[in-house]
């Protein structure tokens, strides 16, 4: 039994060492802008909300899968903050700095997990076996994993600030993918197998133009 406990820690421990770059990510975009003390702060609490939310839609997770439209909310949610995201860096009237956007980081990170995490919470959930003792060590576990992903993706934004398109675009791609996976989406889906195969390509595609027309119509004025 003990081995069989430990196996099932260490799956967790995988599933979210490769599921957890996406969580990463938002953090990272979602808090680039604040100053270092808030950022970390927002880095932790983040975080933290993000895990304890996900451990408690662990036993829900299936359930959550089948709620009609969801996971097409959650798809064009996620297209609105790789494009919010990613005109924030062309808009210094609105650059966070004051101390409520810490909240609306923390905000951001925190809805963004719960509509990305849907899938990942089943794959903990089946590693697990039903065990919510073992599923909330295995999650917290991946804390300072995520934390430190957030960490190096903020370092390379600041150094490479072209990196944020690639950032948006990954955004983009899962929020596409969530919209073509909804349940009430499958039978429209499986009569238009080229829609669903493009669909995650046109949303990337989609928000990078929409960048850029906006930088170009700002230039403008």
């Amino acid at each position: 039994m003990e081995t069989e406990w430990i196996i099932s820690l260490l799956m967790i421990i995988g599933i979210d060492l490769i599921l957890g770059g996406d969580n990463a990510l938002i953090i990272a975009m979602a808090s680039r802008s604040l100053s270092n003390d808030k950022r970390n702060k927002a880095i932790w609490i983040g975080t933290l909300l993000a895990v304890l939310m996900r451990i408690t839609m662990t036993g829900a997770a299936v359930y959550l899968l089948t709620i009609p439209y969801l996971q097409f909310i959650g798809g064009l949610f996620l297209l609105y903050i790789g494009y919010n995201l990613l005109i924030e860096q062309k808009k210094e009237s609105i650059r966070i700095k004051s101390s409520g956007s810490l909240w609306r980081a923390v905000q951001t990170i925190v809805i963004a997990d719960l509509f990305m995490s849907l899938d990942n919470v089943i794959a903990v959930a089946g590693a697990a076996k039903g065990n919510m003792l073992l599923t909330a060590f295995g999650l917290m576990i991946s804390v300072p994993i995520i934390i430190w992903g957030s960490k190096l993706i903020h370092a390379a934004f600041t150094n490479f600030p072209y990196l944020l398109y690639g950032g948006s675009a990954l955004l983009a791609f899962t929020g596409g993918e969530m919209i073509v996976r909804d349940v009430k989406l499958n039978e429209f889906m499986a009569q238009h197998a080229t829609l669903e195969l493009m669909l995650p390509f046109l949303t990337v595609v989609m928000v990078i133009l929409a960048s850029l027309f906006y930088e170009q119509t700002a230039e403008n004025k």
